[in-house]
């Protein structure tokens, strides 16, 4: 059983356009197939959940479409801080990424979810949101050279270790799913999937079902992990 499981919420608009609906509204359900996945990992006993839900490039699409996301991102969240299932379940949430590209009251929503479920660890949530793996990177490079410039490390410290303890995600995911058919990591935790298993699926984000997560862990589970050895 994978222990963190990270997904790519791939397939929204191209779920609308094959549903015959407005393709803003594939968000939408994209949003609630989100909230259905987290229920069944949490039924199936996986511990983490790392989800890619919007990228820096996501960002630069077009207005009224970025305005979709925010009101979606608003409604979940005003929901979550009242969802009593979230302390039930002992599920600690954080969002990771460059959040200061996100509206204020976004930001704030966040930062209350954040401090509401810090103490807790049974489940692990991370919201991936206005994040790029490559930025990431750089982001705990540019730390740990402020750190050797004010003298607190010497640069022979900086190893692997030391560099992911300054990631917005220490740990690396056994399994990563792509649905939506694309084959490709698009910037997703470049720097933690080095040695996890990758599945892609063909099936849109919004047509993933329980049956589809339980069959990628029974691949997993096929799979021999060498880790490199």
């Amino acid at each position: 059983m994978p222990s963190h499981i990270a997904i790519i919420l791939d397939g929204n608009r191209r779920y609308a356009k094959k549903a015959g609906i407005n393709p803003l509204e594939g968000h939408t359900h994209g949003a609630k197939k989100a909230g259905e996945l987290l229920g069944w990992m949490r039924e199936l006993g996986i511990k983490q959940a790392t989800l890619y839900v919007l990228s820096t490039e996501n960002l630069k699409r077009t207005p009224i479409e970025v305005k979709t996301l925010m009101d979606i991102f608003r409604h979940y969240l005003s929901d979550a801080l009242k969802d009593e299932r979230i302390t039930e379940n002992k599920a600690r949430i954080r969002f990771v990424g460059q959040l200061e590209l996100l509206p204020p009251d976004i930001l704030q929503g966040m930062a209350e979810l954040m401090d509401k479920t810090k103490r807790f660890s049974d489940f692990k949530i991370n919201f991936a949101i206005a994040y790029g793996g490559k930025a990431e990177i750089a982001n705990a490079a540019r730390i740990l050279a402020e750190k050797a410039k004010a003298g607190t490390i010497s640069p022979a410290d900086i190893d692997e270790s030391l560099f992911s303890s300054h990631l917005y995600i220490q740990d690396e995911p056994d399994l990563m799913i792509r649905p939506g058919g694309e084959k490709r990591l698009s910037n997703f935790l470049l720097w933690q999937l080095a040695y996890s298993e990758l599945i892609f699926l063909d099936k849109l984000w919004p047509e993933i079902t329980k049956q589809d997560i339980i069959d990628c862990i029974a691949e997993f589970d096929r799979r021999e992990r060498r880790i490199g050895k």
